[in-house]
């Protein structure tokens, strides 16, 4: 990883502002700028990790916290009944935008398949 603190690392820390809507021991979650459904969130981990590979290097219990971290955040949405998606993007060819694990719970509406 680099040096330099990502986006995500000066929200967690504060030096930069969002619409937090879930925080627990392990995670924060918070509003997408640029939502891709009615409901779009992204979950970062409060312990740092580039990618979802990186959690190979953590103990059952930090890994378990930011998986249990995110179905909690789209618990308290409102969206288990109705359903919804988590998408953890993974490298250059995942897509992955920002280099700090991270995974967007999107609903609120009738997802489609395939993804893209």
């Amino acid at each position: 990883m680099s040096g330099s603190e990502t986006i995500f690392e000066r929200i967690l820390h504060g030096g930069a502002p969002a619409d937090v809507v879930y925080e627990d021991e392990h995670v924060l979650a918070f509003r997408d700028l640029r939502p891709q459904a009615p409901v779009h969130v992204l979950v970062i981990p409060k312990k740092r990790a580039r990618n979802l590979s990186d959690l190979r290097e953590w103990d059952a219990t930090g890994a378990g916290g930011f998986i249990r971290g995110v179905a909690a955040a789209a618990a308290s949405l409102g969206l288990e009944e109705a359903g919804y998606r988590v998408v953890m993007n993974c490298g250059r060819h995942g897509q992955q935008s920002v280099d700090y694990l991270h995974a967007h719970i999107l609903g609120g509406r009738q997802l489609h398949w395939p993804p893209g």
